[in-house]
Parts: structure tokens; C-alpha cells; sequence
């Protein structure tokens, strides 16, 4: 059952924030290892907190401030969740198993699974791709940054992943994340608290569509995050059709962004590229990419384009994927192809919370 709204969401606050709020200060370490290394939801098994206390964090706040509304497991063993937010939106998140356990020939654990979370930042999008499955369904508002983070906290539960597991954290769900700046920000810094989930920002990447004086600004807070550049296109014409928000932010000023934002040396910045049948998949595409790259320090990432209900796009074939790739890598530029997970499920970002709104008005009529 989800808290009233009237209630303050316990995980949008930073250690900092909590100690100022509550006395004396240690108590909010004791708070944020119940509900980040426990787990725990509800203020009252919080054992070693005096009653007053409990009492007072439970008129106050709330640590349970969304709902697992749905979760679709794929046979890759990728889960895809659909959440609902106390005012009765919708959004996903989905839990990817990069890797399974590694045992030897005694059958003695060698390595233990790898897994990565792809969080939402909005209740849909304002950027209105015309690839993405999201944008059918309309933007409604930005998420806090309590709900970004607890949709890690409510995902670890779920899978009774260990809170000393760490995980890496991709911004690439619904939304725009540089588009919810302050929020997304926020949340990086939360689920890099030491005392809470520990989850350090060289592991958490941020995805944009390319909004460059946001890439300039998240830039110069220096969070140590990763950067992702959904590109898609060689030519802003073709990247204008795909992506709107070109016409406002072009390939060249995103670039320009890109070659002054502060990239760990043992990283790079990763340019997605979603690869659509005949349109731009060709070596044309690929040695016109490699130019437009030279002198950063990138990794692409071609992604096949996910087919879905409606859309006038098709995926290439995996033949002409393969050849993309091989070039730009036989030139120096890292290139790898995203091994496709859940598509035997609801894959596409948006699809399941359509495909769930449409079952509900199915019920009501």
C-alpha cells in the first residue's frame, strides 16, 4: 500500500539533509542503513530507533511511495516493471542480468552475477523521438528524486540482490534525464551515499538526447558520472526526423559539450546508435561517424532497433550490423553491438504501461 502524498518521501533526502532533520544526527545513519542495507519499509521494525522516533518518522514520512504494478520476466532473465506513483501514474524501470554466476568444474562460485538497473527520470517525455514507444504516451510530470531512487532500493528487494552488491545504474528509461536536472542530480548523489547504497557515480551513466547546455552544466558539477549520447544520425537532417530537440541542439554543439565535459581516463563517452534498416546502417553512415568523432575519447554502441506496434521503422539485419561495426573498429573507434535483452516481453521503453492502460480501459468498458 502507498503512503498518502501528505507525506515526505524518506529516500529524496541525502544523508546530510536527514541529519539536519533529525536529532540527534547519528540517528539518520541508523535510518539510512534500515532502509538501504535492510531494506526495510516500515519505521516501526527499525528496532534500535527510540519509540518516539519511530513514531515521528512514520507521521512524517514514507518509505513505500511506489507500487509494483506489474513485472515481466524475459527468458534472458531481464525484468521489466511496471511501478505506479502515489498519484496514480505509471512508469517502468527494468532490471538487466549482464551476467550469471560463474561457478568451476567443482561447482565453487568463481564470480558472481552482474546486473544493471535503467531507471526512468519522467512520467514520459517531452522530447518526442520518433523511434520511441514512450513518447505515444504523452509527458505528465517529472520524477522526484526520492522515486529515482527507490525504484533501486524497491528493484534490489524485489530480486533479493545483497545491498553490498553493487550495481550500475543507466538513466536510460522514460524520460529525458537532463530534462529533470535537479532531481536526477540529486538521485545520483543519494545512491552514492557510503552509508546508503553505495553505488559510486563512475558506476551510473546518464543518457540525453543532447541537450548541450545541460551536458555543459551536469559537466561542471564534476559528479564523476558517465556520459551517454543517444546520436543516431551522421546528419542533422536525418538526426531533426529522428530527434525534434536537434533542431534546437544540433550534432556540433552537442559534440562541442561533449569534448569539455570531464571523462575519468579509464572511461569513455558512449555515443548510442540505434541502427534502423536502410536508413542509416550503410558504411556511408559508418566512415561519416568515425569523422564526426575524432579527437574524443567515445565508445558506440550500436543498438538494433526494437520493433514495435505502430512504428514505420525496421530492425537491420544483424549482417549489416556486424559490417558497421567491424569498420569502425578496424579504424581504432570502440565499437560494440548491445546485445539485445526482453524481446520476448513488453522490450520497448513505454510498452508496457501502454499496453496496461489499454487493458484497464478494457475492464472499465
Amino acid at each position: 500500500m502507498i503512503d498518502t502524498p501528505k507525506k515526505k518521501n524518506i529516500f529524496g533526502y541525502t544523508l546530510s539533509e536527514l541529519s539536519e532533520s533529525i536529532t540527534p544526527k547519528f540517528r539518520a545513519q541508523q535510518i539510512y542503513k534500515w532502509l538501504y542495507i535492510e531494506y526495510k519499509i516500515d519505521f516501526e521494525s527499525m528496532s534500535n530507533l527510540p519509540k518516539h522516533l519511530r513514531e515521528e518518522l512514520s507521521q512524517k514520512y514514507s518509505a513505500q511511495n511506489l507500487e509494483i504494478l506489474k513485472c515481466e520476466q524475459s527468458r534472458d532473465g531481464s525484468k521489466k516493471y511496471l511501478f505506479r506513483t502515489h498519484d496514480g501514474h505509471t512508469f517502468e524501470s527494468v532490471l538487466i542480468q549482464m551476467r550469471d554466476k560463474q561457478r568451476d568444474a567443482n561447482g565453487k562460485i568463481v564470480s558472481s552475477e552482474k546486473w544493471t538497473i535503467c531507471l526512468s527520470s519522467q512520467i514520459g517525455c517531452k522530447v518526442g523521438c520518433a523511434f520511441c514507444f514512450t513518447a505515444k504516451g504523452g509527458f505528465y510530470r517529472n520524477l522526484e528524486a526520492g522515486e529515482i531512487v527507490e525504484q533501486v532500493v524497491q528493484i534490489k528487494r524485489d530480486n533479493a540482490i545483497p545491498p553490498h552488491k553493487r550495481v550500475n545504474i543507466v538513466y536510460m528509461g522514460m524520460g529525458e534525464p537532463l530534462d529533470n536536472f535537479e532531481n536526477v542530480t540529486k538521485a545520483i548523489r543519494i545512491l552514492s551515499e557510503k552509508d546508503g547504497l553505495s553505488i559510486s557515480a563512475r558506476r551510473q551513466t546518464i543518457s540525453t538526447s543532447g541537450i548541450a547546455p545541460r551536458i555543459k552544466k551536469l559537466g561542471m558539477l564534476d559528479l564523476g558520472v558517465q556520459l551517454a549520447i543517444s546520436l543516431h544520425a551522421v546528419d542533422d537532417t536525418l538526426r531533426s526526423r529522428l530527434i525534434p530537440m536537434n533542431k534546437a541542439y544540433n550534432i556540433a554543439q552537442v559534440l562541442d559539450e561533449v569534448r569539455d565535459f570531464p571523462v575519468d581516463a579509464r572511461k569513455r563517452v558512449m555515443f548510442e546508435y540505434l541502427m534502423i534498416k536502410d536508413l542509416n546502417d550503410s558504411l556511408k553512415e559508418a566512415k561519416k561517424l568515425l569523422s564526426l568523432l575524432d579527437g574524443i575519447r567515445a565508445k558506440v554502441n550500436l543498438i538494433l532497433f526494437n520493433p514495435h506496434e505502430g512504428s514505420e521503422f525496421l530492425r537491420p539485419s544483424e549482417e549489416r550490423a556486424k559490417a558497421f561495426a567491424d569498420f569502425l573498429t578496424q579504424k581504432g573507434l570502440l565499437c560494440t553491438i548491445r546485445e539485445s535483452k526482453g524481446l520476448d516481453i513488453s522490450a520497448a521503453c513505454g510498452q508496457l504501461r501502454e499496453k496496461e492502460k489499454l487493458q484497464h480501459v478494457s475492464y472499465e468498458t
